[in-house]
């Protein structure tokens, strides 16, 4: 049974690994390239139309995470986070939010900071076997396939928006 998701606010999300599938890709100019799933990108803007913020904190930093910020209106970015809960506890603090009201989603040791500190952490299917037994939720999708869209409908569904976000889709707006 999963937790009450009525108090979520924010939904903070790592990049290599979560939102992609963790490779990275240069081409023979140095340019990097990362995929990903546009799955994961509608439900982001479905629980930002519900009221939930999404936000990114990454170790590494690249061009290619500001662009896709951007497309989905993600205004909170916070790249070369070595130390992600430094970002993390900034962010709570611009928005007044505690830890009970943020979901995080990470796949590696480095984001078990923040995974044991919120109110709903998840993490992907194919994260490091050390995070799994340290979550509430491991998501049946991998990184870069569909997690976080797997993520955004059960925080919508537990904070029971799905219904009004939704019926448009179904032919009940």
């Amino acid at each position: 049974m999963l937790k009450n998701l009525s108090d979520i606010r924010l939904l903070l999300l790592d990049v290599d690994g979560v939102l992609t599938d963790g490779r990275i890709i240069y081409d023979h100019h140095g340019v990097e390239t990362k995929a990903f799933d546009v799955k994961d990108g509608h439900g982001i803007k479905m629980i930002q139309r519900a009221g939930i913020e999404v936000g990114i904190i990454t170790g590494r930093t690249s061009e290619v995470v500001e662009i896709r910020a951007r497309e989905l209106g993600i205004t909170i970015v916070r790249q070369g986070a070595t130390e992600k809960l430094v970002p993390y506890r900034q962010i709570l603090a611009e928005r007044n939010l505690n830890d009970a009201q943020v979901a995080y989603m990470g796949d590696d040791v480095v984001d078990l900071p923040i995974l044991c500190r919120v109110g709903f952490a998840a993490t992907v299917a194919d994260a490091v076997d050390e995070v799994k037994p340290l979550v509430d939720y491991v998501a049946r999708r991998r990184g870069g396939r569909g997690a976080v869209r797997e993520v955004c409908d059960l925080l919508l569904k537990g904070s029971g928006a799905w219904e009004r976000i939704t019926a448009r889709y179904f032919g009940e707006a």
